[in-house]
């Protein structure tokens, strides 16, 4: 039968040269602040995008607005066309 302290052959830790531990150290550290910094720069894209998504809504009302004003205008135009006093308008 096979003892607990055979499976941990201790001996194989021995034979890891440090460089390979070294390497991967730095190849975490790294890996971990790439993932940091694209974290950060996700959350930057999603505050534009937030913001972009309320102007376009301003833009949306101001294109409504602006709709009704060249519909008023073109019916005050169209009164004034015909020779009438539009309503609304004092003389």
């Amino acid at each position: 039968m096979a003892e607990p302290a055979a499976f941990l052959d201790l001996t194989m830790f021995r034979r890891v040269p440090l460089a390979l531990i070294l390497t991967l150290a730095v190849q975490t550290g790294a890996g971990l602040l790439w993932a940091g910094a694209a974290a950060e720069r996700i959350a930057v894209l999603e505050q534009r995008v937030d913001h972009a998504s309320a102007i376009a809504e301003r833009l949306a009302r101001l294109e409504a607005e602006m709709e009704a004003a060249r519909e008023s205008l073109s019916r005050l135009e169209h009164a004034l066309d015909r020779g009438e006093t539009p309503s609304g308008v004092r003389s």
